[in-house]
């Protein structure tokens, strides 16, 4: 059993994020949801952006790391686009990271200060057509982490264009490749001591 410590998106911490945190929970691992934005839920990407950007990425990731200060050491990060911010941030930095799933989004290691652990496996995913995904820089930043740490890193594509594509409660939605991406998730879980 892992213990899972899952940021949400730019839109909030909506049911498809509870629904998906229910369905790791439903395979046997243990899954904590902060709540970065305090209990505010948006519409749209849009929206949520620039609410995200009203508070600032930096405060993101502080509320982030607050939230696994509360928490063993032992987690695997996982995150939703702008939840997959905090969650690198954390298998980068904190000792005792168990591996990270990075949904959606990727940043470059050196933002967070260097390398990717080798000793961390992590999995990214994400479409590729998604205009933020591929068009902004962060399927770049995902074949670089993967180049830098091939033993560690596993980057899966899939066919679309869809953003957040494993929130149920999300028009973007694509149950093919959510089921997919959950069952490669669980592999990464199932496979930690």
């Amino acid at each position: 059993m892992a213990d899972v410590l899952l940021f949400h998106h730019a839109q909030g911490l909506t049911s498809g994020v509870h629904a998906f945190a229910e369905s790791l929970r439903g395979a046997g691992h243990a899954v904590h949801v902060p709540d970065l934005y305090e209990g505010r839920v948006f519409e749209n990407l849009e929206e949520g952006g620039a609410h995200a950007q009203g508070i600032g990425f930096g405060t993101l990731v502080e509320r982030g790391r607050a939230a696994a200060a509360e928490l063993p050491a032992e987690l695997v990060y996982a995150g939703f686009s702008l939840g997959v911010l905090p969650a690198q941030y954390l298998a980068q930095n904190r000792t005792g990271a168990k591996g990270a799933l990075l949904f959606h989004s990727c940043v470059p290691a050196s933002e967070f200060g260097g390398d990717w652990p080798r000793q961390v496996p992590v999995q990214i995913h994400g479409m590729e057509a998604d205009e933020y995904f591929a068009g902004e820089g962060d399927l770049d930043a995902a074949r670089a982490l993967v180049e830098s740490a091939p033993e560690a890193a596993e980057l899966f594509l899939y066919p679309g264009k869809q953003h957040l594509f494993a929130d149920n409660s999300l028009p973007s939605y694509d149950e093919h490749a959510a089921t997919l991406l959950t069952r490669r998730a669980l592999a990464l879980l199932d496979a930690i001591e």
